[in-house]
């Protein structure tokens, strides 16, 4: 029997670790005999706690030279004359999800060949090398998961290697100094290597990262945590589909998927988290569900303008079963008119309709503020938010447009209502549900932040919030009206907010409390370990891809021939520059020129770029000689 010690290289920015870590170690105590734990940076109290029965030994050590002194410093205190009593020594990170299918299985057939070191997965060799740009980057295998056998693990080579290893002040260096070297150098003294994901099966050179979902679908036992926030426009160029990639986990494997949720959410901006993973979904407007819901369903309606209230009712009225109607309202003669037409709803259990003391922050802190204590109690699963929508600041066909992308995707129909509440029945994880931004007659896209995301900072600031914000757009319930889980958004609820912080009327303007309350739900949500979905009916969807996508085309019709990183390149520098609109030709100065010609070859032609960059940097110092400008 294989007698292992393991080192288990852990990050966190919070000091939290969560349950996919745990299980994580326990997966892999099953198969190592010694397991010691190396965090770079202090752990809370109870995560350090919860590591007490599944590990060895804990190590906390300052966040300096990254993963790479961290491993260093696990083998150095097991010892290496300790390691001569081991098979394998194996080295692994936080960095994936696992094991998604039995560590077993790969144990088992990786026993069966005659190799040095082996691990899960292989990088390719890459010319040139992307970090340097320069040379080749040499086929390695990935650092996330190493394990070393005798003779290599008992060697005076193998503890040089370590005893020699530079300092590591960044990411690149920690690909260039060690997880890009480690094969290269111990193959070059003769040891042997290979990897349970095999290179040559797959058609690109990080298989379990590009081809994540053929990985997975070939039970491969690791999902990377980065595919869920690395840039969406890497996965859009290398056509990565983790929504696949998950689909076979949820059908084929056993491993809990909330414990990816409950990490991922967290840690992740909203933006990048939905696009990757694909968290938006086309609900049907029929449903083959008969039965009600068991969730405990509130509709909780700002009404503001009573004319309204019956489109309202309509739509609630498309929830299956008996719900209650929680209404605030804002004069009292208002009140007995809504009173009374609650009354006639047979479809409503109870209802609730209260006044708010004063109309700043309108819906938001009629939420907030006057419907605290019932959302502090644990009266409900589930709550549709609506309100009297008119917009008046808009044109009436704008505002006819945003009104219907609203409740059309909330309360569609019967059927969809149904299949609605079964995703929030059926995933625990799923702490909202909106309708995606409003594109259609609005600029939202690209800047949906508008003046608030100072605000939003400091909600976040007070309620000791660390989701990381999205750059340009938040995920956001844009018009508030969505579904929600009461304990998604209880630090909302708790927080004592006052009339006085919202904007008086008429001032319902960007940068104020209401605004920043609006973009800052899915980010709550999020810290309390719950993800935001997106939903849509098929009819909103169709004329909303269609229109988004002829947008998309006729802006792109007019951008260099590139792939679309290539174009977010340009924009980038075209911001960045003031949005010049000066173009090519005799007026253009030597210094304009020679920027342009720069990044036109980097982004259409990168290889050229880079061998023709030394001729670049002499033309820009011949024009400082001659002061060109």
């Amino acid at each position: 029997m294989t007698k292992r010690a393991a080192v288990a290289f852990f990050y966190d920015e919070d000091g939290v670790v969560d349950k996919y870590m745990l299980h994580l170690l326990r997966s892999m105590k099953e198969h190592v005999d010694y397991q010691v734990f190396v965090s770079n940076g202090p752990l809370s109290k109870e995560s350090e706690l919860s590591l007490v029965d599944i590990v060895d030994d804990v190590i906390i050590r300052k966040n300096e030279n990254f993963d790479v002194w961290a491993y260093k410093e696990g083998i150095e205190h097991i010892g290496y004359d300790r390691l001569k009593q081991f098979d394998e020594l194996i080295l692994y990170n936080h960095t994936f999800y696992g094991p998604i299918f039995p560590f077993s299985e790969m144990f088992d057939k990786m026993g069966t060949l005659l190799v040095d070191f082996w691990g899960i997965s292989i990088h390719g060799k890459l010319d040139p090398n992307p970090f340097t740009n320069t040379g080749i980057l040499p086929a390695h295998i990935n650092s996330h998961f190493i394990a070393v056998r005798h003779p290599l693990l008992s060697s005076k080579a193998f503890k040089h290697y370590w005893d020699e290893m530079e300092p590591i002040n960044s990411y690149n260096d920690s690909v260039l100094k060690h997880e890009s070297r480690f094969t290269k150098h111990f193959a070059d003294l003769g040891y042997s290597f290979d990897a349970y994901v095999k290179l040559e099966d797959y058609g690109s050179p990080y298989p379990v990262f590009i081809d994540i979902a053929e990985t997975i679908e070939n039970r491969s036992p690791i999902l990377k945590r980065r595919i869920f926030f690395h840039t969406p426009l890497f996965h859009d160029n290398q056509a990565i589909d983790l929504p696949r990639a998950l689909r076979i986990i949820e059908a084929e494997s056993d491993y809990d998927t909330d414990l990816i949720w409950e990490n991922i959410s967290r840690t992740t901006k909203p933006r990048e988290l939905s696009a990757n993973a694909g968290l938006l979904k086309i609900l049907p407007k029929d449903s083959a569900i008969k039965k009600p819901s068991k969730l405990r369903i509130a509709v909780c309606a700002h009404v503001y303008y009573v004319d309204l209230l019956p489109e309202l009712l309509a739509f609630a009225n498309n929830i299956s079963g008996k719900f209650d109607f929680i209404c605030t309202t804002d004069s009292e003669d208002k009140k007995i008119l809504i009173e009374k037409a609650l009354g006639k709803e047979m479809a409503i259990a109870r209802f609730d309709v209260r006044m708010v003391e004063e109309n700043r922050g309108r819906d938001m802190s009629a939420l907030f503020i006057t419907c605290r204590d019932i959302f502090l109690e644990d009266r409900y699963d589930l709550v549709c938010r609506l309100h009297t929508k008119k917009s008046p600041q808009v044109g009436q066909t704008q505002s006819l447009i945003f009104k219907r992308h609203l409740l059309e995707n909330l309360l569609y129909s019967k059927g969809y209502v149904s299949e609605l509440t079964r995703m929030f029945e059926q995933n625990s994880n799923i702490g909202m549900a909106y309708p995606p931004a409003i594109h259609i007659g609005y600029s939202t896209l690209g800047n949906g932040w508008f003046a608030n995301k100072p605000t939003v900072e400091q909600i976040m600031l007070d309620l000791d919030i660390h989701v990381p914000l999205d750059d340009d757009t938040p995920v956001a319930p844009y018009g508030t009206m969505f579904w929600f889980r009461p304990d998604a958004l209880k630090k909302l609820f708790e927080h004592k907010w006052k009339w006085g912080d919202f904007n008086a009327e008429p001032d319902h303007v960007d940068g104020g409390l209401a605004h920043g309350l609006e973009r800052s739900m899915s980010y709550v949500a999020a810290d309390s370990r719950f993800i935001t979905m997106q939903v849509m009916n098929p009819d909103q969807a169709a004329f909303s891809y269609g229109l988004l996508e002829y947008k998309l085309q006729t802006l792109l019709a007019h951008a260099p021939r590139v792939h679309f990183l290539g174009v977010e390149g340009f924009m980038k520098s075209w911001k960045a520059a003031g949005h010049p609109t000066v173009r090519w030709g005799l007026k253009t100065t030597g210094k304009e020129f020679l920027l342009a010609f720069k990044r036109s070859l980097l982004y259409r032609f990168p290889r050229l770029f880079y061998v023709l960059r030394p001729l670049y940097r002499l033309g820009r110092s011949t024009a400082k000689v001659l002061h060109i400008r």
